[in-house]
């Protein structure tokens, strides 16, 4: 049995539960006698390279328990993108030369498709040089696409934020006798699982009139027909599109606009195509049109966050710690859902690494214009429970670590 420090880092676009995973890591670890130190590498691999960590036996318990509400990367992210390793060993080794000094021999990073491939990465080089160190990812995006498993901490907040605000949206939309043309830009690049979680608002009574996601091809001139003819019946349209809704080429819409950088991972920076949309409304016929872009709150609204959501986080977290002190490596955590029933389970990361699970067919209106019940029955209980937040001075109290960087070792 391996015995020795953890090292847990955090990765990619934060969420609102994050950090619940990072507290199923952390409070499980402290207690588990084969690990001997429990330490955070602050900003994810670039903490690992300048050696910015922290060992949470310096932290309160008390604050380590207001994790499980605190939204945002506690310990910073990062989108640090490795090289393939037959391509560039040289961050390998450095990354080696910390792990020895430090003796770990737990890894668990929290993060999406892209952190998945990292922790698959550093996993096969320790393999690759006989060193001794169990890895494993723990699960994180709002964004739902991970495959393997099936739904992702982090969702079902994003979730229940958007179906709320969507619900408040529409009591203020139609408080008028003649309203606008409103479109809703919700996140999601290739995977259109947030915008889908639109749908939800079905739950409260209130219809969106048309969903679009990257999965199906966005045709411009259908949607001016559709939104002209639905102003025409009800005097307001409310619609909801991801930022990363595709024509038939299967080119972002956004890219109309031709203002777009890539990040480090090679994507396009999204965003603004509720507003080039409400432009070419206005212009084409002349109505009136509102572009909201639901934009940062969707991963940051703690406040508005599923208790199932928290409590499956942090669960995730435990897991991880509890597979890697029974020898379990190169894996990521996994949630299934059988008959009813949540089960953690894990999977291979090299089945996760770099890939996008999207939305099934069967979860989208075969006109492309809508999201079917099929997807309400899957997603409804994602958004269960209410989170018992503690206030101070009539706002959230979230924690405050004091994230002391270790003195480096020799």
């Amino acid at each position: 049995m391996i015995k020795g420090a953890c090292l847990v880092g955090q990765s990619g676009g934060p969420t609102a539960v994050i950090n619940s995973s990072l507290c199923g890591v952390v409070l499980t670890a402290l207690k588990n006698p084969n690990i001997t130190n429990v330490f955070g590498a602050l900003n994810g691999v670039d903490g690992i390279l300048s050696e910015n960590i922290i060992d949470f036996k310096n932290e309160d318990i008390y604050e380590l328990e207001l994790l499980k509400n605190t939204p945002g990367a506690i310990l910073g992210s990062n989108r640090v993108h490795l090289p393939e390793l037959d391509s560039e060993t040289d961050i390998y080794e450095r990354i080696l030369n910390v792990f020895k000094k430090y003796d770990i021999r737990f890894f668990f990073y929290i993060g999406g498709n892209d952190s998945m491939d990292t922790c698959h990465k550093i996993n096969e080089y320790c393999r690759k040089v006989n060193y001794d160190c169990n890895v494993i990812g723990v699960p994180k995006t709002i964004d739902n696409d991970l495959c393997c498993t099936d739904h992702t901490p982090g969702y079902g907040s994003a979730c229940k934020y958007i179906a709320t605000t969507l619900q408040e949206i529409y009591y203020d939309i139609t408080s008028y006798k003649k309203g606008r043309v409103t479109i809703v830009e919700i996140m999601g690049r290739d995977a259109g699982w947030l915008v889908a979680s639109s749908k939800l608002a079905t739950l409260a009574g209130v219809n969106i009139d048309l969903i679009y996601l990257p999965e199906s091809n966005f045709d411009l001139e259908d949607f001016l027909l559709r939104v002209k003819n639905i102003y025409g019946q009800k005097q307001f349209v409310l619609v909801c599109v991801g930022e990363g809704i595709k024509d038939k080429n299967r080119d972002y819409i956004q890219n109309y606009q031709n203002f777009n950088n890539n990040d480090t991972f090679g994507h396009v920076q999204l965003g603004g195509v509720s507003s080039f949309l409400c432009s070419v409304v206005e212009q084409r016929y002349k109505l009136p049109v509102r572009a909201i872009e639901l934009n940062l709150p969707q991963r940051a609204a703690a406040h508005l966050a599923s208790l199932t959501d928290i409590n499956e986080a942090y669960k995730c977290g435990e897991t991880a710690v509890n597979l890697a002190t029974n020898n379990i490596t190169g894996k990521m955590v996994c949630i299934n859902v059988v008959d009813g029933q949540t089960e953690y389970n894990c999977c291979n990361l090299n089945e996760v690494a770099g890939l996008v699970k999207e939305v099934p067919n069967n979860f989208i209106s075969e006109c492309g214009t809508n999201i079917t019940y099929k997807y309400i029955e899957y997603a409804k209980n994602l958004i269960m429970g209410e989170p018992n937040i503690k206030f101070e001075n009539g706002i959230p109290r979230f924690t405050k670590l004091n994230k002391e960087v270790i003195k480096k070792v020799n």
